[in-house]
């Protein structure tokens, strides 16, 4: 199979000629310029031959025409450090305007897109990252966000309305580079955070129009960040993959299958496993992940990026494990 016939196969839960597999991770400092992000990004998938790239920008790029600022300061996840919040009153979140997406760093990223679509033409699909938006808000706002919500949700709501359509026009910006779709990055779908009326009243009409306007692309992939997440509030959504930290909070791959009818995204442990790992705990990961799913309806992956000190061994043995482990 090509990638994209075995992609389309995995989203239908159709037998496959080996698990389709995929790892990402962000490209500091290259990440703020199109050109340099392109380049990493397909130095890293002629490197290790993945089923999928996921164009991984900096996450200011979404929120940068609005002000926002931040600083690369050696993360090993590969991202940046805040500097002075956007929204520091309430009456902010009603003067935000819409962003021209091919201005500033948006534009950089659409660069960084269209170049990896000149490059890789039809036979590498590519995903492009798109934070939702109320993962924007959190950027923009810090640690006052959620006592907003609480407390002035009408100017909330205004501020995520702008938002969406700032998303909107930027997807549509996006289906001219060839990306196969969208990778959604929810980061609230989690109990820690809100409770499921207010994910549904604040979240979740957003993330389904961002999807909407996402229709026609056929690959897009929605993921949940964090801990005890509110998995079966987006089980439903209309997109072809999820992904979320099945080794660190439930469900577990095998009470996931069963809950959606997506297709999964996971298997590996971005840190224990990947960055302190070993190409052998690597291997066994995936064959137990392997075990659970079937190799149905099945991306080997992480929860989420892999860190960009992870060992280059551990990336191998991440790709060449779909080739090897043999599913019962």
């Amino acid at each position: 199979m090509n990638k994209r016939e075995r992609l389309e196969a995995t989203f239908a839960g159709e037998q496959v000629d080996r698990p389709a597999v995929a790892l990402w991770r962000h490209w500091p400092i290259d990440d703020l310029r199109g050109p340099e992000l392109a380049r990493a990004t397909l130095a890293f998938q002629q490197t290790y031959d993945f089923d999928f790239i996921k164009v991984t920008p900096n996450s200011n790029f979404c929120v940068a025409g609005y002000g926002a600022t931040t600083t690369w300061v050696g993360n090993e996840e590969g991202t940046y450090v805040w500097g002075p919040r956007v929204i520091r009153t309430a009456e902010d979140w009603t003067r935000l305007p819409p962003l021209e997406p091919s201005d500033g760093l948006q534009g950089e990223v659409l660069t960084a897109n269209r170049l990896v679509g000149e490059a890789v033409g039809k036979d590498v699909p590519f995903i492009q990252t798109i934070f939702n938006p109320l993962s924007q808000a959190k950027n923009l706002a810090g640690d006052r966000l959620l006592a907003d919500l609480r407390q002035h949700p009408e100017a909330v709501q205004e501020g995520l309305a702008t938002i969406t359509e700032s998303i909107v026009r930027f997807i549509d910006k996006l289906k001219a580079t060839g990306a196969a779709g969208i990778f959604l990055a929810v980061q609230h779908a989690s109990y820690d955070l809100l409770t499921e009326e207010e994910y549904r009243t604040f979240c979740r009409p957003l993330d389904l129009k961002i999807l909407e306007a996402a229709e026609g692309m056929w690959f897009n992939l929605v993921h949940l960040h964090g801990r005890n997440v509110m998995f079966d509030l987006v089980a439903d959504y209309p997109a072809q993959v999820i992904n979320w930290h099945d080794t660190e909070t439930p469900p577990s791959l095998g009470g996931g299958l069963q809950r959606t009818r997506m297709a999964l995204c996971g298997g590996l442990r971005q840190w224990e496993t990947m960055l302190r790992g070993t190409p052998d705990l690597v291997t066994d990961e995936a064959a137990t992940a392997l075990a659970a799913t079937g190799g149905r309806r099945f991306i080997l992956g992480t929860g989420c990026v892999t860190p960009v000190t992870a060992p280059t061994g551990n990336l191998v043995a991440a790709r060449r494990a779909v080739e090897t482990v043999r599913t019962k």
